[in-house]
């Protein structure tokens, strides 16, 4: 997350990878701890992608009009705490 400390990682990699890794980064322009966020970022994305295809597989029988309205109710949940119609009473 922003704002956290740093920690010391030692990866392998091979040959290629660590070249290919060195020259893309290189060519974006090289600036202290660009490899680092680089690496970071392609973890975070790849977190991300095999959730989301675990909740794809998990809902795979879910009939599409179903998983819609689950989706529509929770994000209608979520709409009502952050922003509620009616001021709260500490609000009044």
């Amino acid at each position: 997350m922003p704002g956290d400390d740093p920690i010391r990682l030692t990866l392998t990699f091979t040959r290629e990878t660590d070249l290919a890794l060195r020259a893309y980064v290189g060519a974006q322009g090289v600036r202290t701890g660009a490899m680092s966020k680089f690496i970071e970022e392609a973890v975070r994305w790849r977190i991300f992608d095999r959730t989301l295809q675990a909740v794809k597989a998990s809902n795979v029988d879910v009939e599409f009009v179903d998983l819609n309205a689950a989706i529509d109710e929770s994000c209608a949940a979520v709409r009502n705490e952050m922003w509620p119609t009616e001021p709260s009473v500490s609000n009044r």
